[in-house]
C-alpha cells in the first residue's frame, strides 16, 4: 500500500504534446517533446504502436513531473506519461474537458 502522504508527491500534470520523433534505437518508443505550462521537455514513452504521429501532436495527456531522469535506450526521459493497458496496446489518459497545459492533478 502507498501512504496518501507518498501520493501527494507527486506532481501529476496536463501536459501538451508539441513534438513527435521516433526513437532512433527502439521500435516500440517515441521521443516526445511536450509543454507542461511554459516549460518544455523531451519524454520518452512506449505508444508507438498504438498511436501515429499526426493522432499525437497537440494532445493533452497527463504525466508525472518529477520523476527522476533516466536514460531509455540512449535518450534522456524526464517524466512519464500515464496510459492505461489494454489488449491492443496502451491507451492515452487524457483529461476529458479541455484544461491548460500545466493543470496540475489532485
Amino acid at each position: 500500500m502507498v501512504s496518501f502522504e507518498d501520493f501527494k508527491e507527486l506532481d501529476i500534470r496536463v501536459a501538451e504534446i508539441i513534438e513527435v520523433k521516433e526513437h532512433p534505437n527502439a521500435d516500440k518508443l517515441y521521443v516526445l517533446t511536450i509543454a507542461i505550462g511554459e516549460e518544455t521537455r523531451q519524454i520518452v514513452a512506449g505508444i508507438r504502436f498504438s498511436y501515429g504521429t499526426d493522432e499525437l501532436k497537440g494532445k493533452k495527456v497527463i504525466v508525472i513531473r518529477n520523476l527522476a531522469p533516466m536514460t531509455i535506450r540512449g535518450e534522456e526521459s524526464n517524466g512519464m506519461l500515464l496510459a492505461a493497458g489494454s489488449d491492443n496496446g496502451p491507451v492515452l489518459l487524457i483529461p476529458e474537458k479541455d484544461v491548460i497545459s500545466g493543470a496540475k492533478i489532485s
